[in-house]
């Protein structure tokens, strides 16, 4: 090769990586980036010098100084730390998850991280105050602590008092230690860009309406709040204040009688005569019964998102809202809503994109569930779904395949079957799920929870087949035997996240199904065909695969023969095996 020839080759390639640093940052999908990293030394560069934000799925997968070395700019960073089965205290207390050492490198490499997520982490009061007077903490604009545990209002104050350009502060479901309300009127008092607010089902009551009004007349970008418990009729100075508020959510109503004249009624209810914000078209007002109900009626024709989980609402209050909210995209509700709520959603709320239905308790369910009837008029109705998750009194093969004919846009599904009977006719569901899944060709997440016999080996062969995009999944009681859990691994070629329960399989078909699974970066298994040792899961070996086990004897649930169940927890980390392992828990598998 000439001279001329390799300066013209040196050229191009210069052009090319000039190219790629102008396209490179406009792609934001990490699996796109990630493939785009492989290609060559260049491209792997130029990658990680415009990464801005980046998840981690679980925190020892690696290390903050292995992330910050890799992505040196880094401006947006989300950490979840404890399983997923922590929420149903399926794990001991004790399991890890500590943000301590995030915290301690982020402040140490002076990073440029503005926005900070943290999802199911043991945060203290230490760490906050060591990131809020920190330089970091200076230009932090987000810090999201999502069912977190670990701290007090304490930590809160630090990071009101020092941390004045956040503009959103996020803890819902976070376990809290209340010493005061002194955070929220620092807050109010020091900052005046805050856009988003969120301390959500917490146990935080020394709250100042005061302090709320306070924030909304000095940040006049705010668009979010949602508080606890704070009774709706101290907050009107608030909703006056709050001109720009699109999202509210918490607050509570004092006890209403039920059955009154509407003039008896009129005057009890004036009390929450609220004139809501002309922006707000996201609403969740908890303990919301039926007499206070017209409240709503306002503003129900705007309402986008609607969230009903805490409301004290019926089938016929469900349904009595509902049909006056003709724009609504987003709602969240119990099953108490019925069949009938969902005609209703069918009939009246055609843009409907995410819909989640919970339990309640059992007296609610004598008057009102979800069944295959709900899911049919559902899928008919609402063809623009692209979120499902329910729980269901019994299901049928016909109502699965109407999901996969009528729901073209599902990305998620999520179905739990609840133990309303003993027996249901048309197990098994092989081809309901066969043809919901090859209908729903935009499916990233599937979640199915069953009862025995809900699914043959052939059904999970089929999963398996027909789920070619799918990267999370949960199963629950599925397959007969070994041969289902083989057949199923032969397939799902993007699936990264893997949860089982109530499962037959051995440990040895475990282990040579997650070799087959060639995309798994995640595991987690519970009550399966546990062996005293352990010792078949040696087959899923591979490197830097950690394996971890709770035993039986450590486990802090039983299943429903009373019986104590173990756990595996599996996962690829570039940090090898993590040092704060607790006593109840073993690792298996050596990093090789």
């Amino acid at each position: 090769m000439n001279f001329i020839s390799t300066c013209a080759i040196s050229k191009a390639r210069s052009y090319n990586n000039t190219v790629w640093e102008c396209v490179i940052p406009y792609i934001q999908e990490p699996q796109d980036r990630a493939a785009i990293s492989l290609v060559c030394k260049s491209w792997y560069e130029i990658d990680a010098i415009t990464r801005k934000h980046i998840t981690i799925a679980l925190c020892y997968t690696t290390t903050a100084d292995l992330l910050l070395r890799r992505f040196p700019h880094l401006e947006s960073l989300k950490l979840k730390g404890q399983p997923r089965a922590v929420m149903f205290s399926l794990v001991p207390n004790e399991w890890g998850g500590y943000v301590t050492p995030w915290i301690k490198e982020i402040v140490e490499s002076s990073s440029r991280i503005k926005a900070l997520h943290f999802r199911r982490m043991i945060v203290k009061d230490s760490d906050l105050e060591l990131l809020a007077t920190s330089e970091t903490g200076k230009g932090l604009e987000v810090l999201k602590l999502d069912y977190c545990r670990g701290f007090s209002t304490d930590g809160l104050l630090h990071i009101s008092r020092f941390c004045r350009s956040i503009k959103t502060l996020f803890m819902e479901e976070c376990t809290i230690l209340e010493n005061d309300g002194e955070w929220l009127h620092e807050l109010a008092l020091k900052n005046t860009v805050l856009e988003n607010l969120n301390f959500y089902l917490t146990d935080l009551v020394k709250i100042s309406s005061e302090d709320l009004e306070l924030i909304a007349r000095k940040c006049a970008s705010l668009v979010s709040m949602k508080i606890s418990d704070c009774d709706t009729s101290d907050l009107c100075g608030f909703f006056q204040s709050a001109t720009s508020l699109e999202e509210f959510g918490g607050g509570s109503f004092s006890a209403l009688p039920e059955q009154v004249d509407e003039g008896v009624l009129n005057e009890q209810l004036k009390r929450y005569s609220i004139a809501f914000p002309p922006r707000l078209c996201r609403l969740g007002l908890t303990f919301l019964g039926k007499t206070e109900m017209p409240i709503v009626f306002s503003i129900a024709s705007r309402l986008r998102k609607l969230d009903l989980l805490y409301a004290m609402l019926d089938t016929e209050g469900h349904c009595l809202l509902l049909q006056r909210c003709p724009n609504l995209e987003i709602l969240a509700a119990r099953i108490v809503i019925g069949d009938r709520g969902l005609e209703v959603l069918a009939q009246f709320c055609k843009r409907m994109k995410r819909l989640k239905f919970e339990r309640g308790d059992e007296n609610e369910e004598a008057e009102g569930v979800i069944s295959h009837k709900g899911l049919i008029a559902l899928s008919r109705g609402c063809i623009e779904l692209e979120h499902l998750s329910l729980y269901v009194s019994d299901i049928t093969n016909a109502s699965l395949k109407c999901v996969g004919t009528y729901l073209k846009n599902l990305q998620n599904f999520r179905l739990v079957l609840i133990e309303k009977q003993e027996k249901f006719a048309d197990f098994p569901l092989d081809n309901g799920v066969r043809s919901l899944l090859m209908g729903c060709h935009k499916l990233r997440r599937f979640a199915l929870c069953l009862r025995p016999g809900g699914l043959t080996d052939v059904g999970l062969s089929y999963i398996g087949r027909y789920s070619p995009k799918v990267r999370w999944m949960l199963l629950h009681y599925v397959g007969e035997s070994d041969k289902g859990i083989l057949e199923f691994s032969k397939g799902c070629p993007s699936l990264r996240k893997l949860e089982m329960s109530a499962c037959c399989f051995s440990e040895r078909a475990l282990a040579v199904a997650v070799l087959r699974l060639t995309s798994l970066r995640y595991l987690w298994v519970t009550n399966y065909r546990i062996t005293a040792s352990g010792g078949n899961l040696i087959h899923m070996v591979r490197p830097n695969w950690i394996t971890e086990l709770i035993p039986a004897t450590q486990a802090p649930v039983h299943n429903v023969k009373g019986e104590v169940l173990a756990h595996i927890l599996a996962y690829y980390s570039l940090a090898g095996q993590r040092t704060d392992l607790p006593s109840t828990m073993r690792h298996l598998i050596l990093n090789i």
